[in-house]
């Protein structure tokens, strides 16, 4: 390995990525796995985040950003309740390292993709948004509608998340449509509606009976039933138009691909859809709320995985001499 020079270390501290990328260049299969990984951990620091509020530990650590007032870390005079939200805490930084992860490998990548590196760094800034936001939910004692936020947040970072992921995969050429317009509107509608299904959700949470705290919480001032039979009704028209989709896809002879992954999240809706009139009708029990938590993530993702199919892009190639990452970059950047 080569001594690192004076001017190294002055480079390395000036742009530490691009002193990385400079010298490192990942295969593609490693930059999938680092944006994979990324994904992965978004889903995990909601399902985390769902125990806290499950547990009764939103207020495990009554102030933010110390677990309790002079301390980083719980005390040993709190609960088991402590341990819990301070987890939660923790696995933020486990997030940070696997975005930071992604970010790095996007942007070792050679030839440089600008676009991809963009998109590491926006999960950066909604994971730090997301954090203050968190901060701001414990200090206002877990009002209901900063909880609503912080999980919407957190499902933006999913999207980002899984967007990164698909680009990965696929190369940097204009995107070429795989179907007609009527099923690109056809499932355009169905990604609105998951919207849709997704906000109805959160008011739920917000009015039921899992505030996320023993004590006295604010809730939503709703009836409670009449959300949750409104969340129903989105979901019956989500898994009618997944159900319609496929069925279309196949009459017109579409790619593989699109049916494919239409097929995967109408798998995903049923078992999504039995959850969660079981934990209805057993006056939500905590486990099946964390499963169906657990699985509203699975169907945002199953529902963009449908809207990247609807396309695809080609590599594009070109014949670079061998020169530095800088100059790689310039290049591509163009004049100023």
């Amino acid at each position: 390995m080569p001594k690192l020079t004076p001017t190294d270390l002055v480079a390395a501290l000036r742009n530490p990525l691009a002193f990385i990328a400079d010298r490192w260049t990942p295969a593609p299969r490693t930059v999938r796995r680092a944006a994979l990984a990324a994904l992965v951990m978004s889903v995990v620091i909601v399902v985390t985040g769902g125990a806290v509020r499950l547990t009764g530990s939103g207020l495990g650590c009554p102030t933010w950003p110390e677990c309790t007032a002079g301390s980083l870390t719980p005390t040993d005079a709190l609960s088991y309740h402590s341990a819990i939200e301070f987890t939660n805490r923790m696995l933020t930084y486990v997030l940070c390292a696997a975005v930071g992860w992604a970010i790095i490998a996007a942007r070792s990548q050679k030839p440089f993709r600008r676009g991809l590196t963009r998109l590491g760094w926006a999960q950066f800034w909604l994971v730090m948004s997301n954090a203050i936001l968190g901060g701001i939910v414990v200090l206002v004692g877990l009002n209901p509608y900063t909880v609503a936020a912080h999980f919407l947040l957190a499902t933006a970072l999913i999207t980002v998340a899984a967007l990164m992921w698909q680009r990965t995969r696929e190369g940097d050429g204009e995107p070429r449509p795989l179907v007609g317009r009527a099923v690109q509107q056809l499932v355009w509608a169905l990604v609105t509606v998951s919207l849709l299904l997704i906000a109805a959700g959160t008011v739920v949470t917000g009015a039921g009976p899992h505030p996320g705290d023993s004590g006295d919480v604010e809730r939503i001032d709703v009836s409670w039933s009449g959300v949750a039979e409104l969340h129903a009704v989105f979901a019956w028209i989500v898994v009618s138009l997944t159900f319609a989709l496929w069925f279309f896809l196949k009459g017109v002879g579409a790619p593989q691909g699109p049916r494919d992954r239409v097929r995967d999240l109408f798998l995903i809706l049923l078992g999504q859809g039995v959850i969660g009139y079981v934990q209805y009708f057993t006056h939500l029990p905590t486990v099946l709320v964390g499963l169906h938590m657990f699985g509203s993530c699975l169907v945002w993702i199953g529902v963009l995985r449908v809207l990247f199919s609807l396309r695809e892009r080609a590599e594009v190639t070109a014949d670079l001499p061998a020169q530095s990452y800088d100059a790689v970059s310039a290049s591509i950047a163009g004049p100023k």
